[in-house]
């Protein structure tokens, strides 16, 4: 393609880290052939992803960050990242959903993805952690009025985090004495061995909450968290119901996490019919 006018900045800035994570590098000309736009333009990419600190720009292209145990990405760095992958996911969870549930959405880009497929479902009542997708709910009511079976949102209090999560003693408190249907949880990185981990440590303890307090626990998670380990683990993958990831996840992981729990593969043959778990 020519300069490509329907591909929006952060689509396009999506598929650069992509391609460097996929390959551990690129070079400048190669992304002006795949992406059809000018070298002022992918240089002009490069130097806003290299700002965000999701890659580093070499001579003549940029290599992935290789990135601490402790390095947590703000919201605003993650949320261009795999937008076509979240939204499909996106779609998926909002089917295991049932009008009336008690549900639970954890703070992160792709629950916040999640909130905003939910706005349709009457009656729920939903606990976040997150100030993004409580202020999904809270934006719509104030768009739409109050209709009837909106959802009733309730806000844990906490320290806010770079990724705009609300975690600590006040989260703590507030989780557990709460009780809820489905939690739907987004992670930082999901393993074998380390099972759901997190580089900060009190949202590690804040989401051990959340896992507790839940009858059903479904991650959703893109493919690129597959083989991610921060700081902390909160949760092994036998404390997991069902995942719901990209096609982007490699088959023998698939296979592999798949004698733990249920892997449902947004966007494949099959997701049209999963429901409530």
């Amino acid at each position: 393609m020519s300069e490509n006018q329907n591909l929006l900045a952060e689509q396009r800035r999506a598929l650069i880290v992509d391609e460097v994570r996929r390959r551990g590098g690129v070079r400048v000309n190669e992304l002006t052939r795949r992406l059809g736009v000018s070298d002022m333009t992918v240089r002009r990419d490069l130097d806003a992803l290299a700002r965000q600190g999701v890659l580093e720009k070499v001579h003549g292209g940029a290599v992935p960050v290789v990135e601490a145990s402790t390095h947590e990405p703000g919201f605003e760095a993650k949320s261009g990242l795999e937008l076509t992958a979240k939204e499909d996911i996106a779609r998926a969870a909002a089917r295991l959903v049932s009008p009336g549930a008690a549900i639970a959405l954890s703070g992160g880009t792709t629950t916040y993805a999640l909130a905003q497929q939910l706005l349709e479902v009457p009656d729920l009542t939903v606990v976040t952690n997150s100030v993004r997708v409580a202020d999904v709910f809270h934006s719509a009511q104030r768009t739409s009025g109050q209709r009837q079976g909106a959802a009733t949102v309730v806000l844990t209090g906490g320290v806010r985090t770079p990724s705009d999560s609300l975690v600590g003693p006040v989260a703590d408190q507030a989780i557990a004495a709460l009780h809820f249907d489905l939690l739907f949880l987004g992670v930082h990185g999901i393993s074998l061995e380390a099972g759901l981990s997190t580089p900060n440590l009190a949202e590690a303890e804040t989401n051990r909450r959340l896992v507790h307090s839940a009858r059903r626990v479904v991650v959703v998670a893109d493919h690129t968290k597959w083989g991610v380990v921060g700081l902390s683990s909160f949760a092994a993958l036998e404390q997991v119901d069902t995942l719901v990831t990209d096609a982007g996840l490699p088959a023998e992981a698939r296979a592999e996490i798949s004698e733990h729990l249920r892997v449902l593969v947004a966007g494949e043959p099959g997701d049209e019919d999963a429901t409530d778990i």
